[in-house]
């Protein structure tokens, strides 16, 4: 059998605030999930997405310390259309989460931007370009 990519797995420092980001992505996660230590949502096709405290990281690998430094994961999510992209952006950014890449026309044919979830984890927001007029 040839191994298969199951479930992302996401080490936070707060839960309630992590999954209330997530959930404005669109991401079907239950409201009373708040306060686990572990919590999982399945994503359309079948991928998992998994939430996991820092508490809960350190119950199993006492050594774990959070990374430092840009972290080398990044989540992209596909949106409907390139305002998606604009409107999807500004909403997480006025609802207080850091943007880093404010939505540009990529070279790469894409609308593109990028915002920070609650630990720093950058989260792509795309669409292809509208083509050109």
């Amino acid at each position: 059998m040839t191994p298969r990519l199951d479930v992302i797995g996401m080490v936070v420092s707060d839960m309630a605030a992590s999954l209330a980001f997530y959930r404005r992505l669109g991401l079907d996660v239950p409201a009373d999930a708040d306060g686990l230590p572990h919590v999982e949502a399945t994503l359309p096709g079948g991928l998992r997405i998994a939430w996991d405290t820092e508490e809960t990281v350190r119950s199993f690998d006492p050594a774990w310390t959070p990374p430092g430094g840009d972290g080398r994961r990044d989540l992209a999510f596909l949106c409907d259309s390139p305002a998606e992209v604009d409107a999807l952006y500004e909403d997480l950014t006025r609802a207080g989460h850091r943007g880093h890449l404010k939505p540009w026309d990529a070279f790469w044919g894409q609308r593109y931007a990028v915002v920070l979830d609650p630990d720093g984890c950058g989260v792509s927001l795309f669409a292809p370009a509208a083509p050109p007029a």
